[in-house]
């Protein structure tokens, strides 16, 4: 409940002020499989992954966020592309990382609910839908461009 109250919070404040936001996600690929996340105050499922904090890189910010996440310490990762959304009233560039070296060590935080492993062909129905669109091209290999919109 705390965090659904903090969701709303955070919609009021993108329709007044309109921020402009840097963030992160993580596609985390284990044969042939994805690893997602659904949040305590969002439904759905979704890539892990959230915004920069002060004075932290890119990369940093998406070994931080797979972390507190899924539990997970990624190894080796690539720049997939960075991708804009204008959606709820709000300017987001998100830079994706590809993941395919990783182990659990942990457990995801409180903010989440759950966390499934789904094969890339069998995408949950109720997945975010730009990043569902986003695993479709890349196990059809069509991610052509490294940035735009989604």
């Amino acid at each position: 409940m705390y965090f659904k109250f903090l969701y709303l919070g955070f919609k009021i404040y993108c329709f007044l002020f309109r921020p402009i936001r840097m963030g992160v996600r993580v596609v985390m690929v284990e044969r042939e499989s994805v690893w997602l996340i659904r949040h305590t105050y969002l439904g759905g499922w979704y890539l892990p992954g959230g915004g920069l904090k002060k004075w932290e890189s890119l990369d940093q910010a998406a070994r931080r966020e797979a972390r507190e996440e899924t539990g997970a310490e990624l190894g080796e990762i690539s720049l997939m592309g960075v991708f804009t959304s204008y959606r709820q009233w709000k300017t987001d560039h998100t830079s994706v990382f590809l993941c395919k070296d990783f182990k659990f060590v942990g457990k995801s935080d409180a903010e989440i609910a759950e966390m499934q492993s789904f094969p890339l062909d069998q995408l949950p129905v109720d997945m975010y839908d730009i990043h569902g669109a986003l695993l479709k091209k890349y196990r059809a290999g069509s991610i052509r461009s490294n940035f735009g919109e989604w």
